[in-house]
């Protein structure tokens, strides 16, 4: 899977949880890794050690910059 992945902040509908930095259930955070595909959006909280991965109706928003993928990359080029 090749995916691009940008640096954004996360918001979530309620009910929806990601994994945070300490292993609990948050439904926002400020920075994390996020990459699109299909319906879907993988989310990579730093310090979680995993990827959330949530379908679009689980998102409420999603902020990230425009431009190219951050140079942070985890996906294989």
């Amino acid at each position: 899977m090749n995916l691009t992945w940008r640096t954004a902040s996360v918001e979530l509908v309620p009910g929806y949880h990601l994994t945070g930095p300490d292993g609990g259930r948050t439904d926002r955070v400020q920075e994390a890794l996020v990459a699109f595909e299909g319906g879907f959006a993988h989310v990579e909280v730093p310090g979680s050690g995993h990827v959330d991965v949530l379908s679009a109706p689980a998102i409420r928003l999603i902020t990230y910059r425009s431009g190219a993928a951050d140079a942070s990359d985890p996906s294989p080029a």
